[in-house]
């Protein structure tokens, strides 16, 4: 059966990375296995009275024995507020799969990150590179990453897995289609957004995004304008999507998360067949 699968977001890495398990011939950075709207979303009502920090949140999500060094081999601005991390790997027996985040131990900061890993298995296999995006924020990690981290930094790293998801064999699903909804602030904010719409062309019909913006300022380019819309996703952009045999992905702050999953609850998608992230 044929499976399609939306993703819904504020940030991208997760399905860059997947792209390489769904389209294993290609290096592209990644599209999940179904075709579905990814927004990271929590499954009912997130309620906050006091924040949780990522080891509280993630204290039941598994994760591996193997706690690697690594070393800071490249920094590099992906937009005004997002860094992109280049760590150089130092154990062979660190390994990912895609989907997964780190939990990243900073020297001298006490707070733990957890951030999603936005570069494919086959670089770190090729090359013992792994790359992180990380947004600019006043949690101590990020902000260490955006005010102090240089070139040869020292980290440690720790992988864990988000939804315990093994890919069954003989399931006689075939391969379905991706929609992703991308929002963010402007277009210089919309990360990767030239792989994805290079993975657009590779797989015509098969993956397709729409970029929404809401705080545009300048001209879009001739390339981005047919795919952008200005304003935020809305139920009337997702409503057309509903059907038995469609997995909806959320990723994003919290009240993003919130909000689409109210929003997808009312518009009769079932809540097993929305999926999210809780490690931030």
């Amino acid at each position: 059966m044929a499976h399609t699968t939306i993703y819904v977001g504020c940030t991208v890495p997760q399905l860059l990375k997947g792209a390489s398990r769904i389209f294993p011939s290609h290096s592209a950075l990644g599209v999940l296995r179904h075709s579905a709207f990814y927004y990271c979303t929590v499954n009912g009502t997130m309620k906050s009275k006091r924040k949780m920090d990522h080891l509280e949140r993630t204290a039941n999500n598994f994760r591996q024995e193997v706690i690697t060094q690594a070393k800071v081999c490249g920094i590099t601005n992906e937009s005004e507020t997002v860094k992109r991390l280049r760590l150089a790997i130092a154990n062979k027996d660190f390994t990912f799969k895609a989907g997964q985040w780190v939990d990243f131990f900073i020297p001298g900061v006490s707070v733990v990150g957890g951030f999603s890993i936005c570069s494919s298995p086959g670089l770190l296999e090729r090359e013992g590179i792994l790359e992180l995006a990380v947004k600019h924020t006043v949690h101590p990690p990020a902000h260490w990453i955006h005010t102090e981290c240089t070139l040869d930094s020292e980290v440690a790293l720790r992988v864990g897995d988000l939804h315990g998801y093994q890919e069954g064999k003989g399931n006689g699903h075939k391969l379905g289609t991706v929609k992703l909804y991308y929002s963010a602030k402007n277009t210089s904010e919309l990360l990767f957004k030239k792989n994805i719409l290079g993975l657009m062309n590779t797989f015509p019909g098969k993956i397709t995004c729409c970029f929404h913006v809401t705080q545009q300022r300048s001209q879009i380019c001739k390339e981005l304008q047919p795919h952008v819309t200005e304003g935020r996703i809305s139920e009337k952009d997702l409503e057309k999507h509903v059907s038995n045999n469609t997995s909806w992905y959320i990723c994003g702050p919290p009240p993003m998360i919130e909000s689409i999953s109210k929003l997808l609850s009312n518009i009769g998608v079932p809540g097993n067949r929305v999926f999210f992230e809780k490690w931030w």
